[in-house]
């Protein structure tokens, strides 16, 4: 039984009742009434022709078939308006699942998983349609299939009444069409890794061809054709697996035939055997011949395909959902204590050790660094050097393998997450670009107007757009921002949270898409608002490095220099090395191919 359970098949129908137990109640009676119609309508049948023949009324037998006949009629559209609705319950409640898996662990190491990644794709993309049909489409075909099965079990049952083997041969020939015209292994092969694979690479093409971020370069790059064929040759593999997983096979095909040939004959042989004895009445030869006729809808109900399709992303939510949770866990405190309430926090890192989970590369080995409280510090190095990670932990996004982080003397595991996070306020590579208006975007938990203006105002940000605009180009009163813009009001967003609080303001390369000279000036006015906190800047930019009060160099998960801009460049070391090679494209009067720069 655990391994029953264990089926994709076998959770995709726990889930019905779980999405919505009254729709999963209506559509499971419908499908057995469904299936029990034809048989119904076949003794109904029976029942009037028995009526003619013994001159009996009518009125009762005619109610009687009219009124099955209607029901077939009436409860397929039912059924299939009930099935559509109970699909769409069943998506949202996957959904529902899905949302509280990935923003319920106080991590990111959950959503940053290359075990969880593939599951995380079929969980996310189940119902665009791309790898197979949506979910209300997928719980209708199962329904009809299963139809088709409990009219093929409900017709051999009545057949029962005509002698005892004959069901038993009619449903083993016809079940046997299942085994003999299908792969054996028909679900595990339509949900390989292989086909999970394909799954992934269709979607990711179909993306490309269809959100906005990637058609600037695909224009220029001439990439339309290459995107389409892509996307066609990707879906065109996905279903040429999915189809050699249930592809009929010629010689089965025959011994299916042979089969079913010889069972229905022997059946329909003893019928008209029968009837030609006078053992059979012409009213019961008419239902058994109906109901045998009937049993061979097993052969075409069952556990179809779209069974295959709309088991894989429930069973795909139901690995994520208790995998998560672990994997975006932080270590609970042993002694948890409340973090700092106001006033810049310093910073104390020692013997700091850290590496992404799947990964041999270590990020951090054996990290020293103090951050005095009210001080500004840049963060510069290669690329990879960690400096983005370097933030996340200091958010606690990630807890350390070894060392600590201590903030103000206090291991940072130790203080309540939810309270040092509202110590903290960020702006990462990949800010978040909220489609709400610009004063949910600055204050997404809400504050005064007075605070949101400033913040916006600090940001360069003053007269962006009024504070009820919708930064949305989807809606009717909404508007879109450029890079640049979107970056201020990112910025004011950190600078806002100063104002509410925030004692450590974390700025990851938070100018990138504004020219040099407005960097300057936004990161003057940053250093002014923030001049209370304790600030932690990176940034490629060394014009804006050397703003900061001191400077450290990552390098091989360490730090390999340490000081002002002045120190550094006196000491002539990394810091320098890397800050004139920058410097040369602001001094030198041609390039590296000799032509003048006043002619570029």
């Amino acid at each position: 039984m655990n391994r029953v359970r264990g089926r994709a098949e076998w959770q995709f129908f726990g889930v019905l009742s779980r999405a919505d137990r009254g729709l999963a109640a209506a559509w499971w009676g419908l499908l057995v009434a469904r299936g029990a119609l034809p048989a119904v309508f076949a003794i109904a049948m029976g029942a009037l022709i028995g009526a003619v023949q013994r001159g009996d009324s009518l009125a009762g037998p005619l109610s009687f078939m009219g009124t099955t006949f209607v029901l077939m009629q009436v409860l397929t559209p039912v059924h299939q308006a009930v099935s559509a609705n109970l699909g769409s319950r069943v998506s949202a409640y996957l959904n529902d699942v899905l949302a509280k898996a990935c923003v319920g662990p106080p991590g990111i190491g959950h959503l940053e998983d290359p075990d969880l990644s593939e599951d995380l794709t079929v969980a996310r993309e189940f119902d665009r349609g791309q790898t197979g049909p949506p979910m209300y489409l997928n719980v209708e075909f199962v329904a009809g299939s299963l139809v088709e099965l409990v009219g093929g079990v409900a017709s051999a049952v009545v057949l029962f009444g005509f002698t005892w083997w004959a069901p038993i041969v009619l449903v083993v020939a016809w079940s046997a069409t299942h085994w003999l015209l299908r792969e054996s292994g028909v679900w595990k092969d339509r949900n390989t890794a292989e086909v999970r694979a394909a799954q992934r690479h269709a979607a990711y093409a179909y993306e490309l061809a269809v959100e906005p971020e990637a058609a600037k370069e695909l224009r220029l790059f001439g990439l339309a054709d290459w995107t389409v064929r892509r996307f066609t040759e990707r879906r065109r593999r996905l279903f040429e697996l999915q189809y050699a997983a249930t592809r009929l096979r010629e010689r089965p095909m025959i011994w299916s035939l042979l089969i079913i040939g010889v069972a229905n004959g022997l059946v329909f042989w003893s019928l008209g055997a029968a009837a030609i004895d006078g053992r059979l009445p012409v009213d019961r030869l008419v239902v058994f011949a109906q109901v045998a006729i009937g049993v061979g809808m097993i052969a075409f109900g069952g556990l179809n395909w779209a069974l295959d399709g709309a088991a894989a992303p429930v069973s795909a939510v139901n690995r994520l959902e208790p995998a998560m949770a672990p994997a975006g866990a932080l270590r609970p405190s042993s002694r948890p204590t409340t973090a700092p309430q106001t006033g810049a926090v310093g910073l104390d890192i020692r013997n700091l050790h850290f590496r992404y989970p799947q990964t041999d590369r270590p990020i951090f080995d054996g990290l020293d660094l103090t951050v005095p409280a009210g001080s500004s510090l840049a963060v510069v190095g290669q690329n990879g050097a960690g400096k983005t990670t370097l933030a996340k932990l200091l958010c606690r996004l990630y807890d350390p393998d070894d060392g600590t982080i201590r903030v103000d003397g206090t291991d940072v595991r130790d203080l309540d997450v939810t309270a040092w996070r509202t110590r903290v306020a960020a702006v990462f590579q990949d800010f978040l670009k909220l489609e709400l208006p610009l004063r949910d975007n600055v204050a997404p938990a809400g504050a005064p107007e007075t605070d949101i203006r400033a913040a916006l105002a600090d940001a360069g940000a003053a007269d962006l757009a009024d504070l009820d605009t919708r930064l949305a180009t989807g809606y009717g009163d909404g508007t879109d921002l450029s890079g640049g813009q979107w970056q201020r009001v990112a910025l004011a967003r950190a600078l806002c949270a100063v104002r509410q609080g925030a004692g450590l303001v974390l700025l990851d390369e938070p100018t990138a898409q504004l020219d040099v000279r407005g960097e300057a000036a936004i990161f003057d006015r940053i250093l002014t608002a923030t001049r209370d906190v304790t600030t932690i800047l990176v940034s490629h930019r060394f014009s804006t490095v050397r703003h900061a009060d001191r400077i450290c160099v990552l390098e091989h998960g360490r730090v390999v220099e340490l000081g002002s801009h002045d120190e550094l460049m006196a000491y002539g070391g990394r810091y320098r090395t890397m800050f004139d090679l920058q410097a040369k494209r602001f001094t030198a009067e041609v390039d590296e191919e000799g032509l003048s720069y006043d002619t570029l």
